[in-house]
């Protein structure tokens, strides 16, 4: 593995937190302007703005404290010493952590970025001697990257503060194996920042994806698959704004951001074969049973599987009259420019036990991915009782998927959402991203007929999950790029990716 060392010394790290970002902003103003304006965040809002716990505004400092060593990766054993302090004080040391979450509305279907919110987190607390010294040990917590500020707080007083850089790490394993080899990548101390927290991976030079750890406090792990001829073949994660990797970092704004390069050696074995695409979705889960407690209910045995799985449909304390079973369903689309809009499909009518239980056997429906509701609707209209089955995406064999370059192969995947975070899927063929599908118009079903290409031998494609669109002024323009890391990270819904080998003869 080999980092690319800034030979520029991080001004930030060095400074304040507020007076840190202030310089930030005004470095990337007069840094590179965005090929696309329209995307880029507006000079109030590129540096995320967070909730702070401190009690005072502008602290007035007092004393001094030194971090040794000043930056490291996490786990890091740092030494802080203070010195100007009143003597026989007590002192509490404490972190700066950052928790972020992605906003989503899954009710209406929107993505709206990312959301941050710090606190100092105690990292202990210490009695300065006679001479008004202290010190203390700590260990780096998990979190995420770069600067993070250590805070000498009397009470509620903030007394003063080191800046500690925590330096983003990143590997992969295995290093060599055979075409189709899972290699997965590890990353820790991923920053939050919109400058810090979108790294990009490139697969000898095509561009495959990129990586996030938005929920997962600045860890992300993600798997690719190993193509190419046998020999060695080389990986890049570089941070990324704007859609793509950043490609002269040293002469950006922010040159202290790593770029990290792995060689992964593919060797002459037989190639690792993905699982059969029926088997590469989601498990069914099972539904939780409502308690009897007099109130009519209904439930599904699971509570959520693909298109087509085999459900019975169950209920107590109903009335005993004809009840029409419904399942709804998202509509339309987003650019028709006739909208969408929820309808509902009867299952069918069925009449209760006379003790007011039910049981209905049916097959979920060929519909879109994400929860659908199901009521049971009395003569008059009135609904009785309502529960959800949430369809998961799934897969199918390639058809015409071997065959002499230009074959037409189709790659056919159900239960495709209609969210921003969930309506589209994005193809990444021999690790290099061509292009993204959605499946809102289409009720769910995506069909992608691609011709094969490459030498002769075994090619592989993934379909990975992605965001469409949304609004995200504190955070990168991810929009319509493979999210590798969808299995930890991904906004909104659980979804899976899907893996596909296809052979070119020589015919």
């Amino acid at each position: 593995m080999k980092i690319h060392d800034s030979r520029w010394t991080s001004i930030r790290s060095r400074l304040p937190r507020s007076l840190a970002l202030v310089v930030v902003l005004a470095m990337t103003v007069a840094g590179c302007a965005s090929p696309d304006a329209s995307e880029q965040p507006d000079d109030s809002t590129t540096v995320p703005a967070v909730a702070q716990t401190e009690t005072q505004d502008e602290p007035v400092f007092v004393g001094e404290v030194t971090l040794d060593p000043a930056g490291g990766p996490i786990g890091t054993p740092v030494s802080a010493t203070g010195a100007g302090f009143d003597p026989g004080t007590e002192l509490t040391l404490t972190w700066e952590d950052t928790t972020a979450t992605w906003n989503v509305d899954m009710v209406e279907g929107k993505f709206y970025g990312r959301e941050f919110t710090q606190e100092n987190v105690p990292l202990g607390t210490v009695v300065t001697d006679d001479d008004g010294a202290f010190s203390m040990d700590f260990v780096v917590p998990a979190d995420f990257g770069f600067t993070h500020n250590v805070t000498v707080f009397d009470g509620d007083t903030v007394l003063n503060r080191a800046a500690f850089r925590t330096d983003m790490e990143m590997s992969i394993s295995p290093t060599s194996g055979p075409a189709g080899t899972p290699i997965t990548l590890t990353v820790t101390g991923m920053g939050y920042g919109y400058l810090e927290n979108s790294w990009q991976l490139t697969y000898d030079n095509k561009y495959t994806g990129w990586v996030s750890a938005v929920t997962t406090d600045g860890s992300a792990t993600a798997v690719i698959t190993a193509v190419g001829a046998p020999g060695p073949h080389i990986l890049q994660l570089k941070h990324g704004w704007s859609h793509v990797p950043y490609l002269n970092n040293e002469q950006s704004p922010r040159p202290d951001r790593p770029v990290f390069d792995f060689e992964f050696t593919v060797t002459d074995d037989p190639p690792v074969m993905p699982a059969p695409p029926g088997e590469q979705g989601l498990p069914v889960t099972t539904a939780a049973v409502p308690s009897d407690d007099g109130t009519p209910a209904i439930w599904t045995d699971l509570a959520s599987g693909p298109v087509g799985t085999p459900l019975s449909l169950f209920g107590h304390s109903l009335p005993t009259e004809p009840l029409a079973l419904t399942w709804y369903r998202q509509e339309g689309s987003r650019v028709s420019g006739e909208g969408w809009s929820e309808t509902g499909i009867e299952l069918g009518t069925v009449t209760p036990e006379a003790d007011g239980t039910l049981e209905f056997a049916f097959e979920a429906l060929d519909d879109l991915g994400g929860p659908h509701r199901i009521e049971a609707i009395d003569s008059d209209g009135v609904v009785v009782a309502g529960t959800a089955f949430d369809i998961k995406p799934s897969a199918f064999e390639v058809e015409n998927g071997v065959g002499p370059a230009g074959t037409l192969a189709t790659f056919h995947i159900k239960g495709v959402g209609w969210t921003e975070t969930a309506n589209i899927y994005t193809l990444v063929y021999d690790n290099s991203y061509i292009g993204f599908a959605c499946g809102f118009n289409s009720q769910g079903d995506i069909q992608i007929i691609l011709p094969l290409t490459g030498e002769p031998g075994y090619h592989y494609v993934d379909l990975y999950p992605a965001i469409y669109r949304g609004e995200d002024i504190r955070g990168a323009v991810n929009f319509r790029l493979p999210q590798l890391t969808f299995a930890d990270d991904h906004p909104g819904e659980d979804l899976p990716a899907f893996r596909f080998v296809v052979e070119v003869t020589d015919d």
